[in-house]
């Protein structure tokens, strides 16, 4: 067996576990974990009802929070979280547009947000770069068109994952995603990693890849590696959405946020205070 499977593997092993021993952030519990990997419902905070008569949200869903306000004027900030994202996932730096793999990334408003009127857009929004992602969809139509479930939604967490080894390369995930989050191997990456880490898989070519939350560092108790890059500043919040204590509901609570393209009905779980 090679060596990437073998840590992949390996990789999926501890990921198992975890529902059952890791201290994991976001009051990801290990009961509720636990219970999910049985085939039970796990329910972080559970009301009668919610708004207009509608189910209350049970289960864990994960979001992000990236308050533009912290950044602008600092775009070494919004490198330091990409270089910090792409270096623990192996993420290929390919000076080509074409061929450039991306997970986390900068870009104008106009770019970030076409579903907002850019006419007389402030000096702040023309002047700065916004940081994007996948915006693991609550309704995600890259899962519904994936034909191998190469990509899938976990149903513990919300993260829209993939699985490398069942991905045929096809793109119909990238028709599929309205927000450009996902990234096609035209080469072999591995050439293309200036600093290998041996703990997450590279992955080959022909296949398709994204932002997964940092889903392996969750599991070990670690917050996602964009959260942990800005610490300092506090840019990046992340949480369970559907926790009405966690920190992350707390801000939604209090600030206006915009996600992007909202209208599509995706339901996006990272949101923008701008």
């Amino acid at each position: 067996m090679d060596m990437q499977r073998r840590n992949f593997l390996k990789i999926a092993g501890v990921t198992a576990l975890a529902g059952i021993s890791a201290p994991v952030v976001v009051n990801l519990t290990s009961s509720a974990l636990a219970s999910s990997d049985q085939g039970q419902t796990a329910v972080a905070h559970p009301a009668p009802s919610g708004a207009h008569g509608e189910d209350a949200p049970q289960g864990v869903r994960l979001g992000l929070l990236i308050d533009m306000r912290k950044l602008y004027g600092h775009p070494e900030l919004l490198d330091k979280a990409t270089a910090a994202c792409h270096k623990v996932h192996n993420v290929p730096k390919i000076d080509n547009k074409k061929s450039e793999i991306k997970w986390i990334w900068k870009t104008p408003f106009a770019n970030a947000f076409t579903d907002q009127s850019n006419n007389h857009a402030s000096k702040t929004a023309r002047e700065n770069d916004f940081l994007v992602l996948c915006n693991h969809c609550d309704e995600p139509p890259c899962v519904r068109v994936c034909p191998t479930k190469a990509t899938f939604k976990d149903k513990k967490t919300g993260i829209v994952a993939m699985d490398y080894h069942r991905c045929i390369g096809c793109r119909f995930c990238m028709m599929g995603c309205p927000y450009g989050a996902r990234s096609f191997n035209w080469m072999d990456p591995q050439p293309f990693i200036k600093e290998l880490n041996p703990n997450f898989p590279a992955r080959m070519r022909g296949v398709v890849e994204k932002c997964n939350f940092c889903g392996e560092r969750l599991v070990l108790g670690k917050e996602p590696a964009c959260v942990e890059a800005l610490k300092e500043v506090g840019a990046i919040v992340f949480g369970d959405l559907n926790d009405p204590q966690s920190e992350i509901r707390r801000i939604l609570d209090k600030e206006h946020t915009i996600q992007r393209q909202a209208a599509l009905g995706t339901k996006p779980s990272v949101f923008y205070i701008v």
